[in-house]
């Protein structure tokens, strides 16, 4: 059976607190699991997520900042200690690489996993599978930065009581789908449009076109809001978003589900980001992350 979560690993800012690790994420996806932005304690964290490092097969990380991505040696030491046996792609700003470079090798370790870098220079498509394309866009922080958005491709929902009328039962349903016409019956007549499903993951950012692009129509959106409205002169200044921005944008753009997370340690009450994010006007699920949530990505439309 298909999976499609998001598996919040860590929520913290740049401090982690006794209730908030530092970042990490894991989405499954069917068949994929795609690590974001591990940072530190991150190994340990799989373990209480039930997250394996053989469920991983790629690793997404938006910025070399240490929060975002100390995590990432005991990680990639952790699919080599385990054998994981297929291969792995790692993508992260190629402005970075000498980062990305000391943190896989910060200590000696057997290397056993085929590990592929991918680094991301540009706006655009970085990968392409049968299932879905991963984009990523540039966002506005203090060091280069990008955003992860992955895109299903839209299909066709067959209807029943269509291939009933038509007399098209068993393999020939197959036949249909993957030929588009069976006995002059086309796969139009048969069913309906059905879109794909849209995920993005926005970290460390100011307001900015990237943000924009990537949340546009999204299913999920998952997005850090380090701070709160009244501290939006501090957010610019350091390169990040407000509740109330992060709100403002998903409801712009149509997403279905928003999940903020990456909180200030200076912020005792969660609740409050819930407040300011209705109060800008989001009406769709909300999701104010903690530390192991486990949350489904919305049922396609």
């Amino acid at each position: 059976m298909s999976v499609r979560e998001l598996v919040v690993l860590g929520t913290a800012s740049q401090v982690p607190t006794r209730h908030r690790n530092h970042n990490g994420y894991v989405l499954r996806w069917d068949g994929e699991g795609i690590m974001f932005d591990p940072g530190e304690g991150t190994q340990r964290q799989m373990l209480h997520a039930g997250v394996a490092a053989h469920d991983l097969t790629r690793i997404c990380v938006t910025h070399f900042h240490g929060d975002h991505s100390l995590g990432l040696a005991g990680v990639i030491q952790r699919i080599n200690l385990d054998r994981v046996p297929h291969e792995i792609t790692a993508h992260y700003p190629a402005s970075g690489e000498r980062f990305f470079e000391r943190l896989r090798y910060a200590t000696a370790y057997r290397e056993t996993v085929a590990l592929t870098r991918s680094p991301v220079a540009a706006d655009g498509v970085i990968a392409t599978t049968e299932a879905f394309t991963l984009e990523a866009r540039r966002l506005s922080h203090p060091v280069e930065s990008f955003g992860y958005r992955l895109v299903e491709p839209d299909g066709r929902r067959m209807l029943p009581e269509r291939l009933a009328e038509h007399g098209i039962s068993g393999p020939a349903v197959g036949e249909l789908q993957r030929g588009g016409v069976v006995g002059g019956v086309t796969l139009a007549d048969v069913s309906a449009p059905r879109p794909g499903q849209r995920f993005a993951f926005v970290m460390d950012t100011r307001l900015c076109d990237g943000v924009h692009a990537l949340a546009d129509g999204c299913d999920m959106l998952v997005v850090e809001s380090t701070f709160l409205a009244a501290d939006t002169a501090l957010a610019r200044e350091h390169g990040h978003l407000t509740a109330e921005q992060a709100a403002k944008v998903a409801a712009g753009a149509g997403v279905r589900h928003l999940v903020l997370t990456h909180f200030s340690q200076r912020y005792p009450d969660a609740t409050a980001f819930e407040r300011e994010a209705r109060d800008a006007g989001f009406t769709g699920r909300l999701t104010i992350a903690r530390d192991l949530d486990r949350v489904p990505v919305p049922k396609r439309r």
